[in-house]
């Protein structure tokens, strides 16, 4: 008969509660189970590659009136025009769905690189300046690890001691 004490058997029970907790929470995430999914079936639709130009044409129309706006000085601060370069994202995403392209495709990529070069050629940088994070964070993102493994071993030495008793 194996005996346990009171808090080897809370630990074990914790232990099958996380599993039955993680296993709840992991199917209900994944998208090949659930019960209640539909089954669809994509439209086959054959892309429109000039309705498409044409409607990339109005995107990028609408994105330079928009543009006019912002003064080219402040064209390599994102803060400046992010609502603008949103709408243009959005054009083109809705537009080549809507005519039955996928987003993005190559058609679409050559245009969305087209309209960077125009108006944020001059916006890169030559070097990358790297940073450390600030001391406090550092100490933090070191400390985690080295308690995580003092814990798991400190855990394994406790459950090893435990196995003695138990048998």
């Amino acid at each position: 008969m194996i005996v346990m004490d009171k808090n080897a058997f809370f630990v074990f029970k914790l232990f099958v509660v996380s599993i039955w907790a993680n296993n709840l929470m992991t199917s209900g995430l994944s998208a090949t189970e659930g019960k209640h999914q539909q089954i669809h079936k994509p439209n086959v639709t054959i892309c429109n590659e000039t309705a498409l130009m044409l409607e990339m044409s109005r995107c990028e129309d609408d994105f330079k009136k928009d543009m006019d706006h912002v003064d080219p000085k402040n064209w390599c601060n994102l803060t400046y025009y992010i609502k603008e370069y949103n709408a243009f994202s959005t054009c083109t995403e809705q537009n080549a769905e809507g005519i039955g392209c996928f987003w993005p495709n190559p058609l679409v990529e050559s245009f969305i690189i087209s309209i960077h070069k125009h108006f944020f050629s001059n916006c890169t940088s030559d070097q990358v300046i790297w940073e450390d994070p600030p001391d406090n964070m550092l100490t933090i993102l070191i400390l985690i690890p080295v308690l995580l493994t003092v814990a798991i071993i400190a855990l394994v030495v406790w459950c090893g001691k435990r196995n003695d008793v138990m048998l």
